[in-house]
Parts: structure tokens; C-alpha cells; sequence
């Protein structure tokens, strides 16, 4: 994630009733700021059941993936030793579906990020170890070394990499969501905006990049409307009822609320997406380790074989992630700049 903004606008991405469901089963697994530990399923050896327990925020998936022992010969010594890879959620409390939360059965920890770190252990050949911290302390496991690796939707940054290495896996992307019969659509033009009605959540990293656009409209006489609403109940309601015709908000979180209200009167689409960092970069989400752990290459060739033998395009698509997808994984490849880490 980019900030504590771009954390709290992924949380906004919620609707309330899940956000009172996770916070219930979050809060059942886990107690205070102590990392939770949880196991992966009962797959067998050579399988990795994704979307487990998800709530409806995956379909669920068996997907086969073993040791690749090219790439677990990468590994430091000490951790093939230890046997297991110990994967970091910043979690707590309420978590944030699609990417990482309490499952339905109240202690499984799913989602796109961990089952991510699942389908990496075993392609070290590794147990992959789920240990769930608050958004701060997860970088304090890092350091102090009860994590091996976060997947948390850890944004790349040249300020994070003076003490982090990085492998990228994911973009790190906003969007538009649509009612599903708008036949609007945001085409990566923000032109396109003029005349509409947008909301965005207050103070979020996506508020600063509308007002951009926004101010870039009125300079040729255009005009984009902003609206601000208390909850995303209220947010979901005024795009159903027609007073905005779309809302601005992190891609993951509509992805996951598209696939909650898809059968529904209300249903919505994604009108187009705009990368987190601005239209100069694209931002880029990472798996992160301690700098100069030695896991950064081995992680970025692990993702690598993920992506090119097809399990990784069957993970983002069972979460409604594809459009996140990237061509490869880099290791420190070039992150948010330091004057807006």
C-alpha cells in the first residue's frame, strides 16, 4: 500500500456489512496486535486450494504447484533448514477482502495476498506459515525478523527500499465502478470525466488524483462534479439511485464489491482503472523482505514460474483481479519516488 491514505481508502473499499463480518471473524482469530499464526489447508502435497472460506470474495480453486528446486536452491540455507516460509498479513483488525481476511470458518486467514504466499512456499518447497499483525506491526515482524516475507499489498517506494527489498507481483491500481447498465466508461482519458458525477472517498490518495483531473477540466471549461458521502452504504446507494454516475475508489475493493452484488438489482461493473501512483508511474505492489535477506530474487523467480506455468492467472482471475496483473515480477524495480512515498 502506498500510505496509511491508501490503506484507509482500501478499507473504505468494504461495504459496511462485510466490514462487520470481518471485524467479527478478525477479531475471533486474533487477539490485540500478537501475531496469529494459521496453517495452510489440508491440500495435498503438490496442490494449493485457493479462496478458501472466502465468503464469496473467490471462487474456489485447487491449483498444482511443487518444488521447484532451481529456485529453491536460491533460498538461504537457514530457511530451507527451517522448512517453513513465514508469511506476514498487515490484517488486523477488520482485514480488507479480496486481498486479506478471516474466512468464514472464523481462523482461516484467505485472500488473494496469502493465498499468493501459498502458492510461493510451495514452490520453495517450503510450509507456508500465516501470521497476522496490525499494518504497522507487520513491518516491526519484519524487522525483528519473525517474518520472512510480507504479502500485503505493500506498495513499492524508494523510501520503503532503504530498508526492504522488493518483488513485484501485482499493480497497484484504482478504478471506476459503474452501475452495470452505465455505458460510460473512464477509457484512461480523464476527459472522459467531464459532465460526470463522480464520489471519492475523502482525504484518500484517489481524492488528490480527481482533484488534479478536476482542476486540469476547469482550465478548458469542462466540469467534473465531486461528491462526498459519510460510508460506502451511502457511497453504493446514491450510484444505484442515479445522483453519481460513478465512484472512484481502489481496485480491489470494487472488484470485490462487483462480485458481492452481481446477481443483484444493484449490480456493478468496472469502468476503467488508473494506476495508484499517478498517470506518470505505474505503482506496483510486492512481496517484501529485509534488505539484504537474500529472498528477493528467489521470491521475484518464484512469482516468474507462477506467472509463465498459468497458476498465477488462475489465482487473480478466481479473486476478480486480473486487471492487476503484471508481465513479470521485478526485483527493486522503480517504486514510488521519494517525494511521494
Amino acid at each position: 500500500m502506498r500510505s496509511q491514505l491508501s490503506r484507509r481508502s482500501l478499507i473504505r473499499g468494504i461495504t459496511a456489512a462485510t466490514a462487520v463480518a470481518t471485524l467479527a471473524t478478525g477479531l475471533a482469530a486474533c487477539g490485540g496486535d500478537s501475531d496469529a499464526a494459521t496453517t495452510t489447508d489440508g491440500a495435498k502435497s503438490g496442490e494449493v486450494v485457493i479462496g478458501q472460506v472466502s465468503n464469496g470474495a473467490a471462487r474456489q480453486t485447487t491449483i498444482k504447484v511443487s518444488e521447484v528446486k532451481s529456485i529453491s536452491a536460491e533460498l538461504p540455507a537457514s530457511l530451507r533448514r527451517s522448512g517453513k516460509l513465514v508469511i506476514g498479513e498487515g490484517a488486523l483488525p477488520a482485514g480488507f477482502p479480496p486481498l486479506a481476511y478471516v474466512g468464514g470458518d472464523q481462523k482461516t486467514l484467505t485472500g488473494s495476498e496469502p493465498d499468493l504466499g501459498r502458492l510461493v512456499a510451495a514452490v520453495f518447497g517450503l510450509k507456508p506459515e500465516l501470521r497476522n499483525f496490525t499494518w504497522e506491526n507487520l513491518f516491526v515482524g519484519i524487522d525483528s525478523g519473525k517474518v520472512d516475507v510480507a504479502f500485503s499489498n505493500v506498495t513499492d517506494t524508494e523510501e520503503r527500499k532503504k530498508k526492504y527489498a522488493f518483488a513485484s507481483y501485482r499493480q497497484d491500481n484504482l478504478a471506476f465502478e459503474v452501475p452495470k447498465k452505465s455505458t460510460w466508461n473512464f477509457g484512461g482519458d480523464y476527459e472522459n470525466l467531464a459532465g460526470r458525477t463522480v464520489s471519492v472517498g475523502s482525504g484518500t490518495n484517489q481524492e488528490k488524483i480527481l482533484l488534479k483531473w478536476k482542476a486540469k477540466l476547469a482550465e478548458q471549461g469542462k466540469k467534473v462534479t465531486i461528491k462526498y458521502y459519510p460510508d460506502h452504504n451511502s457511497t453504493y446507494l446514491a450510484l444505484a439511485s442515479g445522483k453519481i454516475d460513478a465512484y472512484f475508489g481502489p481496485n480491489p475493493g470494487i472488484a470485490y464489491h462487483v462480485t458481492q452484488v452481481a446477481n443483484t438489482a444493484d449490480a456493478t461493473r468496472n469502468a476503467g482503472k488508473v494506476s495508484g501512483a499517478g498517470v506518470t508511474l505505474q505503482g506496483l505492489i510486492a512481496a517484501t523482505a529485509k534488505k539484504d535477506s537474500g529472498l528477493a530474487k528467489p521470491l521475484a523467480d518464484a512469482v516468474n514460474y507462477l506467472i509463465e506455468h498459468g497458476q498465477y492467472a488462475e489465482l487473480l482471475t478466481a479473486y476478480n483481479l486480473s486487471n492487476e496483473a503484471v508481465a513479470k515480477s521485478e526485483v527493486n524495480p522503480p517504486g514510488l519516488p521519494l517525494d511521494n512515498s
